[in-house]
């Protein structure tokens, strides 16, 4: 558990990344063994590309750095329950653990709204782990959609 609270604080690292850019402030990274070897954040508004989610761009950079588009053993840590695009992409890219942080009641597809990770009907499957730093996940959220909601008044 304590592994996870460093990665989720790397996330954490890469949700402020999205905040200070005005994204909406979710971060990922991707660990395989002991190392980290993809980042990302949101950057939606900053690529104008609706698939530039925090998890897609740390699959990514991890897959870049190993050669592979296939992540077999790779555990992604995202700051908020993906949505079902980028769980999806999980299931491509053969993440082996997803650690999430807050859940997400309009749009996560692993406990709220579906399951797509534990799908049998998929080739592969993916183990969840939630909860990590769930207040510390959501409470970046939080601040940033307030100081938006201040911004627009």
């Amino acid at each position: 558990m304590l592994n996870q609270a460093i990665y989720m604080r790397e996330a954490l690292e890469e949700a402020e990344k999205a905040y200070a850019l005005g994204e909406v402030p979710i971060g990922a990274v991707v660990t395989l063994g002991d190392k980290i070897i993809g980042r990302g954040h949101n950057l939606r508004e900053t690529l104008v590309d609706s698939t530039a989610h925090a998890e897609i761009m740390a699959m990514r950079e991890a897959a870049r750095h190993i050669g592979d588009w296939r992540l077999n053993g790779a555990v992604l840590y995202v700051t908020l329950e993906p949505c079902p695009m980028c769980a999806g992409a999980m299931i491509q890219f053969r993440v082996q653990t997803l650690v999430y942080g807050a859940q997400d009641p309009k749009a996560g597809a692993v406990d709220s709204i579906m399951d797509v990770l534990r799908e049998p009907r998929f080739n592969h499957q993916v183990a969840v782990v939630s909860g990590v730093l769930e207040d510390e996940c959501r409470d970046i959220l939080k601040r940033f959609f307030k100081k938006l909601r201040k911004n627009k008044s």
